[in-house]
């Protein structure tokens, strides 16, 4: 078989039931989209080539993707040849893309625009820096005059931290950015973000990294730190909402937030890949209210790729349990859009099981369900 027929992965799945770690070669075949799959310890087929019940996307073919293959979350740990590699590495360029306090408010929309051009959003994390934290991140510009005002800056409000996938992805984030100063990209650069939503030079909405040394050491700061810089959530008088995979996956994530923002305060946000032992222990609750079929197919739909979760709190204080479960409306969407309309599921969701977001039903289970992923999952490395 020729090389250029397959694309070849190195692929680690970590059984829930065990705690055993599987390496498989794992091979997908773009022009018939079949895949197939080898055991490395065993040298020998775990699934023979077969066009999978759900499409694997190619675009999500790179090096720290996480993909479901019959119910099996592979993560992509390395390229098993150099065709691969090479043909692979230029269009999965990572670059860090980071959504500063002044233009927090317009998360969904910079979100959106991120999707609208094309970028995968691998990794996503609401943090709030502390001075301490912020200087560790702007440390090569210490010693400058603006140093002191810029990390007051950066540890004064939530930011957004991405890690952002494309071919080209530095440049082609940066392009997206717009010049440094808002000003000069609403003259140049009309369409950039920093000319929709950035205020002056230092106020500039968003940040990009500058090179894939830059990158990568940046990516490391706020994705590769054990605990995790900046953690943010009130754990209190919040609830929850989870974005679903089907949504992120169609790059809708950016939409839902923006009309969870409209009007409420986005607290806290994480994108997770969860897997089916950690799915059904979150939907515990579900398991006497469901048949056996919907309960399994609502942890097949919360596994089927990354979710975004998201703490969510009122912005004058009051517990937004009630208030936010009205603005996710009936479980049902059809139902939904005969009797609201204008609510998230109606507008995103398809089906009872992808309804577009899940939401705390009870008003004591709000920071219940948010601390389940904004601190257990933490806890135990499972963000």
């Amino acid at each position: 078989m020729s090389a250029e027929a397959r694309l070849a992965f190195v692929t680690e799945w970590l059984d829930p039931s065990s705690g055993v770690k599987w390496t498989y070669q794992f091979f997908y075949y773009p022009a018939s989209k079949e895949v197939e799959m080898v055991d490395v310890k065993n040298r020998r087929h775990f699934l023979k080539k077969v066009r999978p019940t759900e499409d694997v996307k190619p675009e999500l073919l790179y090096v720290g993707s996480t993909i479901t293959v019959y119910s099996r979350q592979l993560k992509i740990v390395d390229y098993a040849d150099d065709y691969t590699r090479s043909r692979m590495e230029v269009k999965s360029e990572k670059t860090l893309g980071m959504v500063k306090p002044d233009a927090f408010k317009h998360l969904g929309k910079i979100l959106n625009a991120i999707y609208q051009s094309g970028f995968i959003v691998n990794k996503l994390r609401v943090c709030k820096l502390s001075k301490q934290e912020a200087q560790a991140f702007y440390a090569v510009h210490q010693g400058k005059p603006f140093y002191d005002t810029l990390t007051d800056y950066m540890s004064s409000g939530r930011i957004c931290a991405m890690e952002l996938v494309a071919p080209g992805a530095i440049g082609k984030w940066r392009s997206l950015l717009g010049p440094t100063d808002s000003d000069q990209a609403r003259r140049e650069a009309p369409d950039s973000i920093r000319a929709h939503f950035g205020t002056n030079k230092t106020y500039n909405a968003c940040h990009g990294s500058d090179a894939p040394d830059t990158a990568a050491q940046e990516l490391g700061f706020f994705f590769g730190q054990s605990p995790p810089v900046g953690k943010c959530d009130l754990g209190r008088n919040t609830t929850l909402a989870v974005i679903k995979p089907h949504l992120v996956l169609d790059g809708a994530a950016g939409l839902v937030l923006d009309c969870i923002q409209e009007v409420f305060e986005v607290s806290a946000a994480q994108m997770f890949t969860l897997d089916k032992t950690t799915a059904a222990e979150f939907y515990e609750v579900y398991k006497g209210v469901l048949s056996p079929g919907e309960f399994n197919a609502m942890v097949d739909e919360l596994t089927s790729g990354p979710c975004v979760a998201v703490e969510v709190a009122d912005r004058d204080g009051a517990n937004p349990v009630e208030s936010f479960r009205e603005l996710c409306g009936p479980m049902d969407p059809e139902l939904g859009r005969v009797l609201r309309p204008k609510s998230l599921r109606a507008l995103f969701g398809l089906n009872k099981i992808r309804n577009g977001v899940h939401c705390t039903d009870l008003v004591e289970d709000g920071p219940l369900e948010a601390s389940y992923f904004f601190t257990i999952l933490q806890s135990v490395g499972s963000a």
